[in-house]
């Protein structure tokens, strides 16, 4: 996996992004947006390292009159630019009981790319919901109460995410079948997540 920057255009789009590296399996490519702006950096996910590797040799060429800067990054990154995304874009009040609309300027993502740990993040539930609920959502899977934290502001009032600890990292991987499914009339999407993120949202519902 690698991200692009030091300069792409700011009126790129995901398809200059497969132009550059052409000829390359591309299995993602992320543009990263800051405050709702194209920010000149880019993630590209390759199929396999051999792949990567060629990709590396683009480093310093030109996209258009702009020099490009490839280097090395790994999918933690990756990911966090995917949350910090979904942050900006996740308001879901805008669009209750229905997806929130894609970026027209990448593809989705393919989280079977993500790294997995056993903590699963949920998104975009009823500001009811509660855990018993959330036992519910996830009913094939041996869950108990205290495996479910529901994320709250500082004033109490729910987010909609929560976080859902499996017992083991296979079974979080497994419950991404629940990915896009709804609760209520919500539609929830899923995550991973990691213990520490899991660990700060509970600290900041408790300030």
């Amino acid at each position: 996996m690698y991200g692009s920057r030091g300069g792409l255009p700011f009126n790129c789009t995901d398809i200059d992004v497969y132009k550059f590296f052409g000829g390359l399996d591309i299995i993602d490519c992320l543009l990263v947006n800051k405050n709702g702006r194209f920010s000149g950096e880019a993630f590209v996910v390759f199929s396999n390292t051999m792949q990567s590797e060629v990709a590396l040799q683009k480093d310093h060429q030109n996209m258009g009159r702009r020099y490009v800067e490839v280097f090395r990054c790994n999918k933690q990154d990756y990911y966090h630019a995917i949350s910090a995304e979904m942050n900006y874009e996740g308001s879901y009040d805008e669009y209750r009981g229905s997806p929130p609309p894609r970026s027209s300027k990448r593809r989705s993502v393919d989280k079977d790319q993500l790294e997995y740990t056993e903590i699963l993040k949920l998104r975009g539930l009823p500001f009811s919901a509660t855990k018993s609920e959330i036992l519910d959502f996830f009913g094939d899977f041996d869950l108990v109460e205290d495996s479910v934290h529901l994320a709250c502001r500082a004033d109490g009032k729910a987010t909609g995410e929560a976080y859902v600890e499996f017992v083991s990292t296979d079974e979080a991987k497994r419950a991404m079948c629940k990915d896009k499914m709804t609760m209520g009339s919500r539609y929830v999407e899923l995550f991973p997540s990691t213990p520490d993120e899991a660990r700060r949202a509970a600290s900041r519902s408790r300030h």
